[in-house]
């Protein structure tokens, strides 16, 4: 080995290659391109082998069974299982009330999807179940077809039923629908919850968290408020419930204030000293406990006025068919349900297989929510995700597999069978109290806001922007704005990506923005021009316009001065008035030569200069005879840095190619470097080659490029005498760990040290 001290260095001796002569000396792989009806063949080929892996990703309870370690996991999944039963228990009957749906149906949720999650997901330690966001969002499609306050929505099916009962049918068709899309995994579009960024989902549930707590103020406070949906509603919900804030029942709040107190004070203490705890203390559960038995014992209901949860049905009630014209009302609200509840619970799964070594799949997660919702929602329960709390509880006791889970669930059967009756005198502002508490992750989500404004403007604009826009206008028209705003800041980052000139770093073949180091190389007439983004329609221009602005004139203008030029000093020879000889050309005219503005077949000024009826070519850089003026022209070479571009489209292709040949007719040699072969074999199937463009002018690096230019303009490179010849030292290491050292002259003409 090389000791601490050693720098390591390599050189390497090799031709300057371009794309073609590379192509030449290198024999490339033929890899064949599969068309379209080849990946349909291979998609609906079916044989054994292919059968056996679609039921084993379909039911991924196959695959962790076969490895299930009975010894080492059955007794923490146990711990777990009875631990998150207690706390689902609580929060589906917390949870439902977000749902503005009767308290039990909340056990339902708790059940249903988690039984057939535990056949298809793919996360071992996720807890599903009600998640309050989600919940909140079809509260507000339940009381916009069933108000608090007036009459139910014109739908076929409510006939005969209660409101409570019209409520649920409601819940259940919205959630049964949420499934249908989420079943959509079937077809392989779980990608979509990619565009949802952990910015733009941080600031959706911020935003819903101020939603849940407003929402829960009537319960705290025992005040009676309507609910109210669509934009602005949480400004009208504060609106009612301050304005009867003075009937406010002081049992229900001090209670209330008194449960958040201790389980948050709890909460502290399980987060601080969770190393040294076996389990969290489950401190809902015990308040729980505890409120129910006092209330029972004292009878606060009839005393004080306040509300419970009340009689809790035993069993589980028949099976129901989705009502379709509920479907068509509420298409547009379960859309974002679908992608909000599946979100929130890939999220979270993803953290926990990153944290446990193991892989879970995008489509076959939406697909088991999917149908978990759709089983469910046919026995009366509302759509189900993950509540973070809830996941963490099962986790952090020790769970190993969805094992665990199902011993949840069947807790939660155990309450709804036998003992939900213990659960009736049980207030509802414990349950507001115990929600509201439980935000507090949420809510805390604020403090990324002073952390993005320093580390990323754009990302804290789409929090803000979310955010705001999900309280103000509703849960679902803030998603949709927020993604909004998310796909407009992506593309303005590439539309106007941040362009540079590059240059060489003295001694070495590495290239930097030329505004952040001072040791560097710049050769006369030469500019090395970078673009980090991919070239398509919405930035060509930009691209056009950042490539004047770094050459410092404009291609199409000196190409049209110098055919003026030359249309004049045409008519000036044609007259007698100029005349060639050896030292140039020579005006012979006494009187001011008039210049001529006509501007007939002005197209012509747009093709390439034509000196064939002239005695020699014209030096545009020198004085020109007859005072013309033609702008001077320093650049022979532009390189373009295409490292970073990795597509272009067709209207990319056009404006580069104008370009490229108004930079070429001005007598610009172009090169670019480090082009993408796909984009390469495009530019050769559109025809983008032609006598102007030509592939001769693609290198495989920017060093290549750079010495092909300094090997043929020399004079554009310092005279250095002492680099005729190169001392290279190459240091070669061996197996035994000494190193050894030779020296080699290069010359000049195949090496160049910049």
């Amino acid at each position: 080995m090389m000791s601490p001290g050693v720098k390591q260095r390599y050189v390497v001796s090799r031709p300057i290659y371009s794309e073609d002569s590379f192509t030449e000396g290198y024999e490339k792989v033929y890899r064949h391109r599969k068309t379209m009806l080849d990946h349909a063949k291979q998609y609906f080929t079916c044989n054994a082998k292919r059968a056996k892996n679609v039921v084993l990703s379909l039911f991924p309870i196959i695959g962790w069974m076969k490895i299930y370690r009975i010894k080492e996991w059955l007794v923490s999944d146990i711990v777990s299982g009875i631990s998150t039963g207690l706390v689902a228990v609580l929060q589906g009957l917390a949870y439902c009330l977000l749902a503005s749906l009767p308290a039990w149906y909340g056990l339902f949720s708790a059940f249903f999807p988690v039984v057939c999650y535990f056949f298809l997901g793919t996360s071992r330690h996720i807890s599903v179940g009600p998640f309050p966001v989600l919940c909140l969002m079809i509260g507000s499609v339940v009381t916009r077809l069933v108000p608090d306050e007036g009459p139910a929505a014109n739908i076929t099916g409510f006939e005969g039923l209660t409101t409570d009962q019209q409520r649920v049918l409601v819940a259940s068709s919205v959630s049964f629908l949420v499934g249908i899309m989420q079943r959509m995994g079937l077809l392989q579009v779980g990608f979509v919850v990619m565009y949802l960024s952990d910015t733009l989902v941080s600031g959706f549930t911020t935003a819903a968290a101020i939603h849940i707590v407003v929402s829960q103020l009537k319960f705290v406070l025992g005040a009676g408020s309507p609910g109210l949906t669509g934009p602005l509603a949480i400004i009208y919900t504060l609106e009612s419930i301050f304005k009867q804030i003075t009937s406010a029942n002081v049992c229900d709040l001090v209670i209330a204030l008194v449960v958040m107190v201790v389980v948050f004070i709890v909460k502290e203490l399980n987060d601080r000293f969770k190393s040294k705890l076996p389990v969290p203390i489950p401190i809902e559960v015990i308040m729980t406990v505890i409120a129910c038995g006092v209330f029972y014992g004292f009878d606060f209901e009839s005393t004080y006025g306040i509300a419970v949860v009340g009689e809790i049905p035993r069993g589980y009630e028949a099976p129901v068919a989705p009502n379709l014209q509920i479907f068509q009302e509420t298409a547009v609200e379960a859309f974002p349900m679908a992608i909000v509840g599946f979100a929130v619970a890939f999220s979270v799964a993803k953290v926990y297989s990153v944290k446990h070594d193991y892989t879970i799949d995008g489509n076959q997660e939406l697909i088991a929510f999917g149908v978990s919702n759709i089983f469910g929602a046919s026995f009366k329960s509302f759509a189900a995700s993950t509540a973070l709390s809830r996941s963490a509880v099962q986790e952090s006791t020790g769970g190993k597999t969805q094992v665990a889970g199902l011993l949840s669930a069947i807790i939660v059967m155990i309450v709804t069978l036998a003992i939900g009756f213990l659960l009736k005198p049980l207030p509802t502002s414990v349950l507001g109290a115990v929600v509201i508490v439980n935000l507090k992750g949420m809510l805390m989500q604020f403090r990324e806001v002073p952390y993005l404004w320093r580390k990323d403007r754009p990302d804290c604009v789409v929090w803000v922007v979310t955010c705001i826009a999900s309280i103000l206008l509703g849960l679902d028209l803030g998603l949709a704005v927020g993604l909004g705003v998310e796909l407009i800041s992506v593309v303005l980052r590439t539309q106007f990506p941040r362009c540079s000139l590059l240059a060489n770093i003295k001694g070495t073949d590495i290239y930097k923005d030329r505004k952040d180091y001072v040791d560097i190389y710049e050769p006369e007439g030469v500019k090395i021009f970078r673009i980090p983004s991919p070239i398509f329609f919405a930035n060509i221009e930009f691209f056009r316009t950042k490539v004047v602005e770094a050459i410092g004139f404009n291609p199409l203008r000196v190409l049209r001065k110098r055919n003026k030029a030359l249309r004049r000093i045409r008519k000036l020879v044609k007259k007698g008035e100029l005349h060639w000889t050896s030292k140039g050309f020579l005006s012979t005219s006494n009187g001011p030569i008039i210049e001529s503005e006509d501007e007939r077949n002005s197209e012509e000024l747009d093709q390439p200069t034509d000196f064939r009826d002239l005695p020699t070519r014209i030096n545009w850089n020198a004085n020109l005879p007859a005072n013309i003026v033609v702008p001077k022209v320093d650049l022979h070479s532009l390189i373009l840095d295409f490292a970073a571009v990795s597509f272009l489209d067709i209207a990319a292709l056009k404006g580069l190619k104008t370009l490229l040949r108004e930079l070429v007719r001005v007598e610009v040699k172009v090169y670019i470097v480090a082009c993408d072969r796909y984009i390469l074999e495009k530019l050769h199937d559109c025809a983008f080659f032609d006598d102007e463009i030509q592939p001769s002018m693609f290198y495989l690096t920017l060093h290549d490029a750079t010495l092909n230019i300094l090997e043929k303009h020399p004079e554009s490179t310092e005279k250095k005498p002492e680099y005729e010849k190169i001392l290279t030292t190459v240091t070669v290491h061996h197996p035994s760990g000494r190193l050894r050292t030779r020296e080699r002259n290069v010359s000049r003409s195949s090496a160049y040290l910049l």
